[in-house]
């Protein structure tokens, strides 16, 4: 009799194995295989969502025009004092630093010598006026011996050539009197010009020559006040076209208005006007001097300062402007910015852009209103995708981020 390899009891018992004991086998392996494919499906990752981005409506408003140039400011006036006679300077009559009126006498050469020519000049004039009426009483005499022969007609044409003589001899004197009497009265060195005078050069005592080389002192007027900027060439002649096509604001003279930013980023509570243009173009620059002129009650502007003066080109009623963070540029340099479509995908617009406007650029082609322009999360949005849209209005101040512990 053949002996089974297999003991009583083991999990394989041979043919004697229970019907019982074989469904459990089968039902433990299914159980088994269910739960590992549970497992496999839970750990499956969920399918990628589209990006979301934040868009813009395009909307038109309307801006304000203008051309920002630096430039320096200038007096209105500058006159330079020197004497018009030498002297020693007596007295200086005025305030360094102060406002002086036209025709103030500023400083007091001494006047003395002058007063003497002057006296010496009338003299000389007395005396020509005593030769003169010698001359005309010999010529009298002569007329009345020339009809009775008792002098010759030689004697009487000389009397009259010296009475003529002895007129042109009190002309002389009288020139000789009144130059005497300017001198004397170029001694009181007097102020050409209203305006505010600076440092004297020179002091009481000094000697000072006629129409020397150092001023004595120089004088500006700072009310008005003039402001140059230098302009391109090519900006100028832009300028001169919006000028002719009617789009640069003039006020009731026909002068283009000017408005004036200080160096410290203030802006300049009186308008100016722009005056006139520089007749030539500096070789070197490719410029153009631009002078407004501005007024200065509070004397506020002084000669020398930095600003920056805005011409006011005109009104634009339609402009597009987009914040300079969502506009991008390819490897070329040329600027484009992202749109989403009506499907909800990103496509690439080429855009013209005019000028910087604060933070936004003013663009010129390339968005029409109501287009939806990418301006948060850019570098998730690629031309061709989709994404998710969410509408922003950039004019919104930030929400403000939470405080980090």
């Amino acid at each position: 009799m053949q002996r089974s390899i297999f003991r009583p009891g083991s999990p394989i018992a041979g043919v004697g194995t229970s019907p019982f004991r074989i469904a459990q086998w089968t039902c433990t392996g299914l159980l088994t295989l269910t739960l590992f494919g549970c497992k496999h499906e839970e750990t499956a990752p969920p399918p990628q969502q589209s990006p979301e981005v934040g868009v813009m409506i395009v909307q038109p408003e309307s801006i304000r025009l203008l051309s920002e140039l630096p430039g320096r400011t200038n007096p209105f006036l500058v006159a330079e004092i020197r004497p018009q006679v030498s002297g020693i300077i007596q007295k200086r009559l005025f305030e360094e630093g102060s406002e002086v009126e036209e025709g103030q006498t500023l400083y007091q050469i001494d006047p003395a010598p002058f007063q003497a020519a002057l006296n010496s000049a009338k003299a000389a004039l007395a005396s020509a006026e005593s030769g003169l009426q010698s001359i005309k009483l010999r010529v009298e005499r002569y007329e009345e011996l020339l009809e009775d022969r008792a002098v010759s007609q030689q004697d009487y044409d000389d009397a009259l050539a010296g009475r003529m003589q002895a007129e042109a001899a009190i002309l002389v004197a009288e020139a000789a009197v009144q130059t005497a009497e300017i001198n004397l009265g170029y001694t009181a060195v007097r102020a050409p010009i209203s305006g505010r005078i600076g440092k004297s050069s020179v002091t009481d005592g000094a000697l000072v020559t006629a129409f020397q080389p150092l001023p004595l002192a120089t004088i500006q007027q700072l009310d008005p006040i003039y402001v140059d900027v230098p302009q391109s060439a090519t900006e100028r002649l832009n300028l001169r076209r919006h000028i002719e096509e009617g789009r640069l604001l003039v006020d009731d003279q026909g002068q283009s208005v000017v408005e004036l930013v200080l160096s410290d980023g203030s802006p300049y509570s009186l308008k100016g006007v722009l005056q006139f243009q520089d007749v030539s173009v500096d070789p070197s620059t490719g410029s153009v001097i631009l002078r407004a002129v501005f007024p200065n009650p509070d004397k506020l502007l002084l000669p020398g300062m930095f600003v920056r003066a805005a011409v006011v080109e005109g009104v634009q009623e339609a402009a597009i402007l987009l914040p300079q963070q969502c506009v991008l540029r390819d490897p070329k340099g040329d600027p484009y910015a992202l749109l989403v479509d009506a499907e909800n995908t990103i496509r690439q617009q080429f855009l013209s852009i005019d000028r910087a406007i604060g933070n936004r650029w003013l663009i010129s082609s390339g968005l029409n209103p109501g287009d939806h322009v990418v301006i948060e999360g850019l570098q998730r949005a690629r031309p061709g995708s989709p994404v998710r849209v969410t509408p922003i209005d950039p004019a919104a101040p930030a929400a403000p981020s939470p405080a980090q512990s």
